[in-house]
This record gives structure tokens, C-alpha cells and sequence, in this order.
């Protein structure tokens, strides 16, 4: 772990660089998924819940809620 911290603080303006690409990388890629099943999505939330249902999906959505998330297929 030592190697890695001593790598890491020797090397910090390109580790930092590799990481803001990454990070940069990963929105650009959750971006894409969103608009791309942006569709999916508006089906799922007319979807009308399945019978005994009901009380599972109450409280997925209170949690999701809670987590600051607003949507539960």
C-alpha cells in the first residue's frame, strides 16, 4: 500500500488527469444510458402495479424517496 500512496504522490498530475478523464468518461456514459432509455422509462411508471403488489412497491418508493431518488420501475 505504501508503493501505491508513494506512486500515487509522485506522480499526482497525471494520476489526477487519468481520473478527472475517467470521471468525465463515466457521465458522458450515464448520460447516454439515460437519454437512450429515457422511453423505457415513461412505460414503466404508466405500467399499473401487479395485484398483491402494491405494499412492496409503496415501499420501494418511499426508500427511493428517502435516498433522493425519484423513480422505481
Amino acid at each position: 500500500m505504501n508503493d501505491v500512496l508513494s506512486y500515487i504522490e509522485a506522480n499526482r498530475a497525471q494520476v489526477e488527469a487519468e481520473y478527472a478523464l475517467v470521471l468525465k468518461e463515466a457521465e458522458e456514459s450515464q448520460r447516454y444510458w439515460n437519454a437512450r432509455n429515457r422511453h423505457l422509462f415513461s412505460q414503466l411508471e404508466t405500467r399499473p402495479v401487479k395485484p398483491g403488489q402494491e405494499k412492496i412497491k409503496a415501499k420501494l418508493q418511499a426508500r427511493k424517496n428517502k435516498l433522493g431518488q425519484l423513480y422505481i420501475p
